[in-house]
């Protein structure tokens, strides 16, 4: 079966600009043209563009891409290196992951804070105004 370029970026979750994009840049390999003169794609292409998009998710760059979609063309001999990159992306998005749950939990925390103020729990302490009673 073959696919538009409008029926790929519904099922691969983009906008067409990227996708055309993407095919300028060279990050879909073997590109088809119908009698029309317009791309088409294939179940592996669908797949490709699919992989495309997770990749940037994971904050791939162009440029990384292009390294990575090179890599893939010459086949399994570089699966090490392909799977090293992908070993520096996860790492950093782990990072990232920890970063987010501590931003969570602080405002978990802040939220807590400010119930208990406007339920008269705790009294409101402010770093940013100075107490009535405290000397300057």
């Amino acid at each position: 079966m073959l696919y538009t370029m409008m029926q790929v970026c519904k099922k691969a979750d983009m906008t067409y600009q990227t996708l055309k994009f993407y095919c300028n840049q060279g990050l879909v390999p073997n590109v088809k043209r119908d009698h029309n003169n317009r791309r088409v794609f294939d179940e592996r292409d669908l797949k490709w563009i699919q992989d495309l998009v997770c990749l940037k998710k994971c904050g791939m760059s162009i440029q990384e891409m292009k390294a990575y979609l090179d890599l893939c063309l010459q086949g399994p001999a570089t699966i090490p290196q392909r799977k090293e990159m992908l070993t520096q992306k996860q790492e950093a998005l782990r990072r990232t992951i920890q970063e987010l749950e501590a931003s969570a939990a602080y405002i978990d925390w802040k939220q807590t804070f400010y119930d208990d103020v406007l339920a008269g729990r705790r009294p409101y302490v402010s770093n940013l105004i100075p107490p009535e009673n405290a000397p300057l």
